[in-house]
């Protein structure tokens, strides 16, 4: 693919994009991932480089085009803060369950299925779906969810929730903060949002709680294969990962309450950006922004900590559901949960001992060992286990990020990233070819019909993704994960 943007290639799986007069954006991806980039997304790339405040920009290899900003991309600022590089899906996130079953237990189609209808029972998929289309789900009551989306998966919440509390050091980040640092903002937000028309559905979408929603959302039940490496038996043991046994993978985020707290806040925004004739950056109305220590500023990270306090929530309440629905038929079994990991978030983190923002849409974490962010963690010496979804065919990874991880801002893809735009899959793909990959594979679903728009041929390839990060040497393969049953919804994506 020809483009009109001059790229510089630097090594294997690294090059440069030019910005005229400003630091080039890093590019994450060998020659062949570098050719999935059209010019929509290099120029939304090239836009967020170019937009107030911001100071590095990376592309990861699974970019395509996004809000504002590419899908796959990571923004540092240290002054500004900007919704666009996190969508409306606030705090999409992976999350990962170790089960102490071997993977011989589940060969059976039967097994296999009865664990289906077992999780179904519990959490529901649909992005109108909630605790009511769950017959066994979790219902709360008013004062626990306040506490939730308020603080987090703190103490007396996981107790409330029946969350193992220990879940919580297993965190990305267990808690959210408002833009003070403090818990009490976000009640008082919280309290104010409440009272806003636009969250007339308040209670309507906190049912969704414990639910996984539609489009790329998912939960799949997989193999672990740890990779053939001292390093990677090493990391995998901290890990908590069991080579040859049933894992559970979940990818979902804060569902129609964090669409709603992202949606208004980009209408916030634009609506001040048009009253003070501020320019669009590039044009792009999704490319709006907020000085730290403004209003808007202010509102828009105490929208973000509530949204991504329910993502949190939300990803634990599915796993206890789902060792629930585990222990059902398969009485004493006992799970580990491994981690939680975000791609759609901004956090405050120190480069180059300069505290920034780093913005990540599409985008994951990736600390290796003995950086001063785990210190006390589980995962200090070997670096944060990495959850990257392939697709179920071709199987997902864990890894684990190496030292070199900086020249990425500590970022890596968040997954393999869409070759086809939706509407075109759904044209272009057959239905019956696409079912046929998962009988081939042995791969049972919760759905009579694959959706084509999350057939593995709308994803870009996978193998190339996870080549593209080593050999870059951002991170490196602990484990492979391969699907055995996945739990689908074939309606419109949350994000």
């Amino acid at each position: 693919m020809a483009h009109k943007y001059q790229i510089n290639p630097v090594s294997n799986a690294t090059a440069e994009l030019e910005v005229e007069g400003l630091s080039p954006v890093v590019m994450i991806g060998t020659e062949q991932i570098r050719q999935t980039f059209d010019d929509e997304t290099l120029r939304q790339i090239v836009n967020a480089r170019r937009s107030p405040g911001v100071t590095e920009t990376v592309l990861t290899p699974d970019a395509h085009v996004g809000y504002g900003a590419p899908i796959g991309c990571v923004m540092v600022s240290p002054d500004h803060v900007y919704p666009g590089p996190v969508g409306v899906d606030i705090k999409c996130s992976m999350s990962l369950l170790q089960f102490d079953l071997p993977e011989e237990l589940i060969v059976d189609k039967p097994v296999r299925r009865a664990l289906i209808n077992a999780i179904c029972q519990r959490t529901s998929t649909g992005p109108g779906r909630g605790q009511r289309n769950a017959p066994k789900s979790r219902h709360f009551d008013d004062e626990t969810i306040a506490q939730a989306i308020t603080e987090g998966a703190s103490q007396r919440v996981c107790q409330k929730m029946g969350i193992p509390f220990e879940w919580a050091c297993r965190c990305e980040d267990s808690a959210h903060r408002g833009h003070d640092n403090t818990f009490d903002s976000l009640s008082v937000r919280l309290e104010r949002i409440r009272r806003e028309q636009y969250m007339s559905n308040y209670k309507e979408k906190m049912e969704q709680l414990g639910s996984y929603g539609g489009g790329n959302h998912f939960g799949e039940g997989e193999i672990v294969r740890v990779a053939d490496s001292d390093h990677a038996r090493k990391s995998a043991k901290v890990f908590g990962l069991r080579d040859g046994h049933v894992a559970f993978l979940s990818h979902c985020g804060s569902r129609g309450f964090g669409n709603i707290l992202a949606t208004e806040q980009f209408k916030t925004m634009q609506a001040h950006f048009r009253k003070t004739g501020t320019p669009f950056p590039g044009g792009d109305s999704h490319l709006v922004y907020a000085e730290i220590g403004s209003h808007l500023a202010d509102d828009y990270l105490d929208d973000m900590a509530l949204g991504a306090n329910f993502a949190t929530v939300n990803h634990l309440v599915i796993n206890s559901l789902i060792v629930e629905a585990f222990q059902e038929v398969f009485p004493g079994v006992k799970a580990e949960f491994i981690y939680l990991i975000s791609h759609n978030i901004v956090r405050r983190e120190t480069l180059d001992d300069q505290s920034v923002l780093v913005h990540r849409k599409g985008a994951t974490r990736a600390f290796p060992g003995g950086h001063p962010a785990l210190v006390g963690t589980p995962f200090e010496s070997t670096g944060h286990p990495i959850l990257l979804p392939g697709n179920p065919v071709g199987g997902s990874a864990v890894m684990v990020a190496c030292p070199e991880a900086r020249k990425s801002c500590y970022s890596v893809n968040h997954g393999a990233g869409r070759m086809l735009a939706r509407g075109k899959a759904i044209r272009t793909l057959d239905q019956k070819q696409v079912n046929a990959q998962f009988d081939d594979a042995n791969i049972l679903t919760n759905t009579r019909n694959y959706p084509k728009d999350e057939a593995p041929a709308a994803y870009k390839d996978f193998e190339e993704v996870l080549r593209s990060v080593t050999l870059a040497g951002l991170a490196e393969t602990v484990a492979r994960l391969h699907a055995r049953f996945v739990i689908k919804d074939g309606d419109k994506a949350d994000d």
